[in-house]
């Protein structure tokens, strides 16, 4: 496969190197990333899908996945297509533009799944520990503002980061050693004084997802509490049903980030090639996993996914008809039930 033509002295380009010392095997690690990439998709528009189209999971707690599904599909999106083609076609050049875009993007939707993880557990919290008002303190519509109240909060605070790597020098040599455009990987290749960049984006980890992940601990202190309160066991097995998916989704998110993190400013002992490996997984993993998650442990998602093959085949007015018969069934079945986790 031929190179791409490009010179690293070209200023207005970076090259991505893929993972070295493994450029032999891009190829085969390329097939385990896109399958982990397309069924990531296939699981989170699946979601997107099913809650649109049931009027029944129009509530908070399934506006929440929704939008947790959205950054599931956006934030591997940010990084799979440009690191497949160089994968598969070794078209490695990115503009300075795209580099910083793509960095942007990258970490200001990873920011947006922390708070939308954050307004999960408080969520659960509510929904656990103020049950009688939860109707009222959690509307779609607050749920909706709290939402993007996130999403600007993930914009205002990496916005900073692209604006003051465009004013760094960069050297001649415009080689990145990843698949993607990482803040610490651009700031490495600056002929300048980088401080203000790493302090920066250091502190941007520690207070934001620390202040994050504190929130999620509070909330999850009080469902415990409350927990304990409880003296019948099968409302303590309801209870931890209910939060027992949403510790899974935050497992996998940040066990893995901060991995990656702390790994890339301080791990200097470990190779490249295992580094850049766990950070593609940490894009891939979770939002792959995230929809198998809520779909084995949210009862109520779990039968209105189990009822769409149903409805969308097509074999003739008598199969339909039955299908919509078999999904009121179902439906009315699922009304009855007084947890929708199961």
């Amino acid at each position: 496969m031929a190179a791409f033509n490009l010179t690293p002295s070209d200023p207005s380009t970076f090259i991505l190197t893929g993972i070295p010392g493994l450029e032999a095997a891009h190829i085969w690690i390329s097939i385990p990333f896109s399958i982990f990439y397309i069924i990531g998709l296939l699981g989170n528009f699946m979601i997107l899908f099913v809650v649109g189209k049931e009027e029944t999971l129009h509530k908070p707690m399934y506006l929440l996945l929704c939008m947790l599904a959205l950054t599931d599909i956006a934030i591997p999106t940010f990084v799979m297509p440009k690191a497949l083609c160089i994968f598969w076609f070794n078209l490695r050049g990115i503009t300075v533009g795209g580099c910083l875009t793509q960095l942007f993007f990258l970490h200001a939707g990873s920011m947006t799944h922390s708070a939308v993880l954050v307004t999960m557990a408080f969520d659960r919290y509510v929904a656990i520990c103020n049950p009688l008002r939860y109707a009222t303190i959690l509307t779609n519509a607050r749920i909706a503002k709290l939402g993007l109240v996130g999403l600007m909060r993930a914009v205002l605070i990496v916005l900073p980061i692209p604006l003051l790597l465009n004013k760094q020098p960069f050297c001649a040599n415009h080689i990145i050693l990843h698949t993607y455009c990482e803040h610490m990987a651009v700031s490495k290749m600056s002929c300048g004084d980088t401080t203000v960049n790493r302090t920066y984006g250091l502190v941007l980890t520690f207070v934001v997802i620390g202040s994050d992940l504190t929130l999620i601990a509070l909330s999850y202190s009080l469902i415990i509490r409350a927990i304990l309160r409880i003296s019948h066991k099968e409302a303590h097995q309801k209870v931890l049903n209910t939060c027992t998916a949403h510790i899974c989704v935050m497992l996998t998110t940040y066990t893995p980030f901060l991995f990656t993190t702390l790994t890339h400013r301080f791990g200097q002992g470990i190779a490249p090639h295992v580094h850049i490996i766990l950070a593609n997984l940490y894009f891939l993993l979770p939002p792959m996993l995230n929809p198998i998650i809520y779909g084995v442990k949210t009862k109520e998602l779990r039968d209105k996914v189990g009822k769409c093959p149903c409805r969308i085949r097509y074999l003739g007015p008598l199969t339909l008809n039955l299908c919509d018969k078999r999904g009121k069934n179902s439906s009315s079945l699922i009304k009855g039930a007084v947890s929708p986790f199961g």
